[in-house]
């Protein structure tokens, strides 16, 4: 019988979205690149120690990697005598990523290194309910002017939008404040009118939690984002990897009922939903009632800025009707951090939060509980959607793929008696 070297199961991996590898794949340069990428292992001894491959193997692969333009080695002084340190890191500048954040509202279109360093970008207002040609029209000329010839090569394109995201198909999924986007083909448009490059399609909040997650929380074991802007979205990061459930609908809790005076109707069709009574169109809603000029999430935010105390106070009520459901939230999942984005994100907001989800959760669930508002702003699903593709294109499988003619063959440990 015939054992193959096993690359390790990253346990603790700092890439959402990319899974461990499995113990019985044999170690080829994606693994390699993955243990680079993660810090796991940033020089060719640290290669030895955790794949367990002999030197001229893991030589092999690492000039595979380095002839590919994907890592490159750099040299650092050590102290007293010696040779200098030989550091491998991640080639950020190899390729880039083109990303656009939808909103309700407006669009947030962006170029990134690999790292996610913004490098262009561009802010369009198509109304996403107008339907999915005048949005992604809109995205597809913006993106070509973002797309300068003096960049490296495109490596892909992360779009985010305002609805959950069927992952078997990276369609929209019945997405109730997008109306005509059902399972629309929004990789198949962006291919065609941007670039034949690949197109990964993520939910907002998802996408938002992502870039909150490595930007300010890498290493923490759950987080949950609560995006409140026109609608509501949750995004989750389970063990460093986004949750989305098995048909995307994870953590859209806008439409869980709740119990309010005044039964509403939401966007989506049903009674009593989460998003009726404490969303920013909802908040929109009663302020416009009281004389102030505001439709939609954007326009609270704007008020808020400003100090209106109508707006700081309907947002605080807002608040506590999210942290009721958002009891429920943390009772199940136990997260460490939960952070707070959108554009309603605000003192308010949170103060509301805090004061019906800590008092209706089990002390159990919020004894290590962080509660934060976001940090990035808009550029959290620009991070994040960066991060996405990165995570996809630059995981050991593609890797793997994209240089199978020039892979060594797999080392072997030596047949057993």
């Amino acid at each position: 019988m015939t054992d193959q070297k096993l690359v390790i199961v990253h346990a603790a991996n700092p890439q959402p979205g990319v899974a461990g590898r499995c113990a019985d794949v044999p170690v080829q340069a994606g693994d390699i690149l993955q243990l680079i990428r993660s810090g796991e292992a940033t020089t060719r001894g640290d290669l030895l120690e955790a794949t367990g491959l002999s030197r001229m193997t893991v030589a092999q692969r690492v000039d595979l990697l380095l002839a590919s333009g994907l890592v490159v080695e750099t040299s650092s002084a050590t102290a007293g005598r010696g040779r200098p340190r030989q550091s491998l890191g991640f080639n950020h500048g190899h390729s880039v990523v083109a990303v656009a954040a939808v909103d309700t509202t407006h669009t947030i279109t962006a170029v990134t290194d690999l790292d996610g360093r913004i490098l262009a970008r561009d802010r369009i207002e198509p109304l996403v309910a107008d339907g999915p040609l005048p949005t992604l029209s809109a995205v597809g000329e913006s993106l070509r002017s973002l797309l300068t010839p003096d960049l490296p090569p495109l490596a892909g394109i992360g779009i985010g939008v305002p609805g959950p995201v069927d992952p078997a198909t990276g369609r929209p999924s019945e997405p109730p404040i997008m109306p005509g986007w059902d399972a629309y083909p929004i990789a198949e448009h962006l291919r065609e009118h941007v670039a034949d490059v690949p197109v990964h399609t993520a939910n907002d909040a998802d996408a938002a939690a992502v870039g909150e997650y490595v930007a300010e929380f890498r290493g923490c074991r759950s987080l949950v984002m609560v995006k409140v802007s026109t609608g509501i979205g949750t995004g989750i990061v389970l063990g460093g990897q986004r949750y989305v459930g098995v048909d995307g609908g994870a953590g859209d809790i806008g439409h869980v009922r709740v119990e309010h005076p005044g039964v509403t109707r939401c966007q989506c069709g049903s009674m009593g939903c989460l998003a009726a009574v404490a969303s920013g169109r909802a908040v929109a809603g009663a302020l416009h009632e009281l004389g102030r000029e505001a439709a939609a999430g954007h326009d609270v935010g704007a008020l808020l800025r400003a100090g209106d105390h109508d707006a700081l106070r309907l947002t605080r009520e807002a608040g506590q009707r999210i942290g009721e459901v958002l009891a429920t939230v943390v009772c199940v999942l136990n997260p460490e951090v939960v952070v707070v984005g959108g554009d309603l994100a605000s003192t308010s907001l949170i103060t509301g939060i805090r004061e019906t989800l800590y008092g209706q959760s089990l002390p159990r669930a919020t004894r290590h509980l962080r509660l934060l508002l976001g940090s990035l702003g808009e550029d959290a699903a620009v991070i994040g959607l960066n991060r996405i593709v990165v995570d996809d294109e630059f995981g050991p499988e593609a890797v793997n793929h994209r240089l199978a003619p020039a892979t060594v063959r797999p080392e072997r440990l030596p047949e057993r008696s």
